[in-house]
């Protein structure tokens, strides 16, 4: 039988419409956390956003502070529409969990995607940060609070939400050196996301 984690790639492949609709001409409640990630990447510095959906409104707020984003998402419909939108950015199909670009990015962001990982999967991700991520680059992605897994509702369907415990994110950041920035448990401020902000250790540092 498929899990409600497993569903989610084939859920954002049907209802891209719906979920563009929904998302794309939102407020960008999420701009405060996103000034403190780019506050840590250089201008026109690279960003990887894992799990970009179809580019508004984040990507295209990166894209607008002078950073050049390459977009990953499982769900060929919504980079489609992250193409038109913005043609100068590079969209890639691909699965976060077995990304292997051959290359590393000033900042790897992956908001409102990595929740939607099993604890299991979440967990084999951390190397692929790691594989991406240049010397001194910045983290960013939301989980939940503590572990457990929660099941939500679009169009119909389960939308699945994992999670880890706060302590275990911060082994796992260690284990690839990454130092915890800042954290927010359920941000009143940020429409109660659960917020992680790191960044890669310079090799020479502690």
């Amino acid at each position: 039988m498929i899990s409600d984690a497993e569903r989610i790639v084939g859920l954002y492949q049907r209802h891209a419409a719906a979920w563009d609709t929904l998302r794309s001409p939102g407020s960008l409640f999420e701009k405060p956390w996103l000034d403190r990630f780019l506050a840590l990447i250089p201008e026109e510095g690279s960003v990887l956003d894992l799990g970009c959906g179809a580019g508004l409104p984040v990507s295209g707020y990166l894209i607008r502070q002078r950073r050049r984003v390459t977009g990953v998402d499982t769900s060929e419909p919504l980079l489609e529409l992250c193409r038109r939108r913005f043609p100068a950015g590079e969209w890639i199909a691909a699965d976060m969990r077995t990304l292997d670009l051959g290359r590393r990015f000033d900042g790897i962001l992956a908001w409102d995607s990595f929740f939607h990982l099993s604890p299991e999967d979440q967990r084999i991700v951390f190397p692929v940060f790691a594989g991406h991520a240049a010397p001194g680059a910045a983290l960013m992605f939301t989980s939940g609070p503590r572990h457990g897994e929660v099941i939500a509702d679009f169009q119909g369907e389960p939308l699945y939400h994992g999670s880890l415990d706060p302590e275990e994110y911060v082994t796992l950041l260690d284990g690839i050196g990454f130092a915890v920035v800042e954290h927010v448990a359920e941000d009143p401020a940020c429409g109660e996301h659960t917020i992680w902000l790191a960044q890669r250790r310079n090799p020479a540092g502690p």
